[in-house]
């Protein structure tokens, strides 16, 4: 594989931090890496495969050098500000935050799930909702085989999703001081049906991006989708409830089948043995992991899931490493 000039945009943060970590345990093949944050953290030095990096105050010039992709982890803000900055500049920018996902003309992407999307891209990638990316991953194959006609989404969703505060909060909280830097109550001991804000439908904000993102990334706007977002007090690792309705019927064999030879999937589901996914055990690691399959009585052709996956690895930083994978032999 070729090698390229790569700049992380957000190095310092949580999942900036994540980028490094996964560049270098999959080996990314880079000659020059470029690290950007905001004037507050510039000065600071990372590290990634070994060597310092001194971190460089984001500007309007820091795209001028040589890079062929960068990848963006500082906030919607800076990323409606400088990714067309850095695309002007032919770079490629594979996004993290919610700026761009619904934009028509930017693909939104899981590379387990819709890969061919990345060639009609016209200089920035988005980089899906944490919470999305590990449904969609479960859910993409089960919709080529049965199509999938309804959606009940019930997540529980980790602190570290909420970054430095959100940790800080909860572990604060397990001592008995009850900080409220990152939610509106407090988390240690509590759930909260509460992630982002508010709209005027009732649902919040996170509600609504994984049914948009969902619908966008599996291409079928058809779909009947609906969100229950809960934040729970869990550091790492996102977990998820999801009932599906097929047009199709089906076999809990097939299922289980299309799981085990599915990108991305670890199947745990022995209940006998008390084995299905945990949000301790998904922690540090890049794959979904899917259990408690089972049929849901209640209806024709119900299924339904428990789902869990590291929400700063696979829900962040190593799908967007992935896209940049993919992005490679495509370079020039």
């Amino acid at each position: 594989m070729k090698k390229v000039n790569i700049a992380v945009v957000g190095a310092t943060g949580m999942v900036g931090r994540t980028f490094l970590k996964v560049l270098e345990e999959r080996d990314f093949p880079y000659e020059n890496l470029y690290v950007f944050a905001s004037k507050k953290s510039a000065g600071q030095k990372v590290t990634c495969k070994g060597k310092d990096f001194t971190v460089e105050e984001l500007t309007e010039n820091s795209f001028d050098r040589d890079i062929d992709i960068a990848l963006f982890s500082a906030g919607g803000d800076i990323s409606k500000r400088f990714a067309p900055i850095a695309a002007s500049k032919g770079v490629i920018v594979v996004d993290n935050s919610s700026a761009w996902r619904m934009d028509k003309d930017i693909p939104l992407v899981v590379p387990e799930v819709n890969p061919e999307d990345i060639k009609w891209h016209k200089g920035i990638i988005a980089n899906p909702n944490c919470s999305t990316i590990q449904a969609v991953v479960a859910l993409k194959p089960l919709h080529d085989k049965f199509n999938i006609k309804r959606i009940v989404y019930s997540t529980y969703q980790a602190v570290s999703g909420s970054g430095v505060k959100g940790v800080a909060d909860l572990e604060e909280g397990l001592k008995g001081n009850d900080l409220l830097s990152a939610y509106p109550h407090p988390i240690a001991g509590n759930c909260l049906p509460h992630i982002d804000v508010f709209l005027e439908n009732g649902y919040t904000k996170e509600e609504m991006k994984m049914i948009n993102e969902t619908q966008k990334i599996l291409n079928d706007y058809d779909l009947k989708i609906t969100a229950t977002t809960v934040r729970v007090p869990v550091r790492d690792a996102h977990s998820e409830s999801i009932n599906i309705e097929f047009e199709k019927p089906f076999q809990l064999e097939e299922v289980r089948n299309i799981f085990e030879n599915a990108p991305g999937i670890v199947v745990q589901d022995n209940v006998a043995n008390n084995v299905y996914p945990l949000a301790r055990n998904a922690a540090g690691h890049d794959e979904v992991y899917i259990g408690r399959i089972r049929r849901d009585f209640s209806l024709e052709n119900g299924l339904n899931l428990w789902v869990v996956a590291d929400n700063i690895r696979k829900g962040a930083a190593t799908n967007t490493v992935q896209i940049a994978e993919i992005l490679i032999p495509t370079l020039e």
